[in-house]
């Protein structure tokens, strides 16, 4: 049966195709059933638990197409889990004693709700899938339809994630003005902090994106201009064991020649070691409504720099992070045909009553479909076997080193 309203939401961190799946979701329905009403919870899954939404109205219809030059999300995330009682009732959500899940069925129901579009991680679109089965268990017919954004590009099993291209893209632009600050004072340690919790894929891509800029650069011979002060020299990700003692030697040596030394960090890497010492000194490890190790919290890029630092002599250490500029771009040209593909399939398979993830399917050739939400997982690990990554750590000299043991 042809739905008769849909309902969008925009839920856990930014990526830069937020705004772009939304305009293109509208769009596509004006396009092709224009007479199927459009309302977006405003704030995400905290909008649906308090029936705060914005309607689409013609005039919203006529301006989608400018939504796909901007970043962010022009209707609100927030990080909420139905299946989190507590924290619901915390946030004064849901009141004492209601199922958060049945409060967010009331409310679809409520609103007329044919077809739920998430956009967001697995984390998202799990919820979003939890969220079917007990209307689905209930009696209440609702089909949801997930599109994938996470700049991780960490979800099973999608072969690209919406947004993960740009921020990779940002995120090197980003580190073309940090790293003017090598002659800001002798022996500097630069630590790009890039985000990542489980998977490497986006710092990997980044330096990627970095050293392809930087290789087009004109440098100027015999000052402190050059292309091996301006490159990076350490590449750290969550798939990789680290051996400390043996990179710092190498980076000591670089040091010594270069008087700066300049490496990428994932922040998901060398968790598993700061948490194992705040959890030896008694200390509590700070964690999210879904149990994930707050990340600003234990402060990975902080812990690497300090490590490297008292082992290459460093005068200065220096570390940023580029997860926020990164991630609250606009998309670029490739993300935005990423979204276009998978915006018009979400439409056909909303019409359809077809409800799954949208997304290239690694485990069927790469075929663009809606993929069933039981598959839907996160964490998915970067396979460091990939050959241009191999051709990274090749060219500034790393050794790959073993996989890490908790990332195989």
């Amino acid at each position: 049966m042809k739905p008769r309203k849909v309902a969008i939401l925009t839920a856990g961190g930014l990526a830069p195709c937020l705004s772009s799946a939304i305009g293109g979701l509208i769009e596509r329905y004006t396009e092709i059933a224009p007479e199927i009403e459009i309302l977006c919870y405003r704030g995400g899954y905290k909008g649906l638990l308090l029936g705060d939404s914005y309607k689409v109205t013609p005039e919203i219809r006529a301006a989608a197409h400018i939504l796909h030059g901007y970043g962010g999300s022009p209707i609100g995330n927030s990080r909420v889990k139905l299946t989190n009682a507590k924290d619901c009732v915390k946030r004064g959500l849901v009141k004492e004693g209601q199922n958060p899940q049945q409060v967010a069925a009331d409310q679809l129901v409520k609103d007329g709700i044919d077809v739920l579009h998430t956009i967001g991680g697995d984390d998202t679109n799990t919820a979003a899938a939890d969220l079917a089965a007990f209307l689905a268990k209930n009696g209440y017919a609702l089909t949801v339809i997930g599109l994938p954004k996470t700049i991780d590009n960490d979800v099973f099993p999608i072969r690209q994630s919406l947004g993960a291209w740009t921020a990779a893209e940002q995120g090197a632009r980003y580190f073309a003005n940090v790293v003017a600050e090598r002659g800001a004072n002798p022996r500097m340690l630069i630590v790009h902090e890039v985000m990542g919790r489980s998977c490497g894929w986006l710092t990997a891509a980044t330096a990627r994106n970095y050293r392809a800029m930087i290789a087009h650069q004109e440098v100027v011979p015999g000052l402190g201009l050059s292309r091996e002060r301006l490159d990076l020299h350490g590449i750290y990700i969550p798939e990789m064991h680290v051996d400390i003692a043996a990179e710092a030697a190498r980076l000591k040596a670089i040091m010594n020649r270069l008087d700066n030394v300049n490496i990428f960090i994932s922040e998901g890497a060398g968790v598993d070691e700061i948490v194992t010492e705040l959890t030896a000194k008694g200390l509590e490890v700070p964690r999210d409504a879904f149990g994930h190790v707050k990340l600003d919290a234990v402060n990975p890029g902080k812990w690497f720099g300090d490590q490297f630092s008292k082992y290459i002599g460093a005068e200065k250490t220096l570390v940023q992070k580029s997860g926020y500029f990164a991630r609250a771009a606009a998309a670029n040209p490739d993300d935005l045909r990423l979204i276009k593909g998978c915006t018009d399939l979400a439409v056909e398979c909303a019409l359809r009553g077809d409800g799954g993830v949208i997304g290239h399917d690694e485990d069927r050739g790469n075929i663009l479909r809606a993929i069933e939400f039981p598959r839907i997982k996160g964490g998915k690990p970067f396979n460091i076997d990939t050959p241009w990554f191999g051709e990274l750590l090749a060219a500034i000299g790393q050794p790959k080193g073993p996989r890490s043991a908790a990332k195989h």
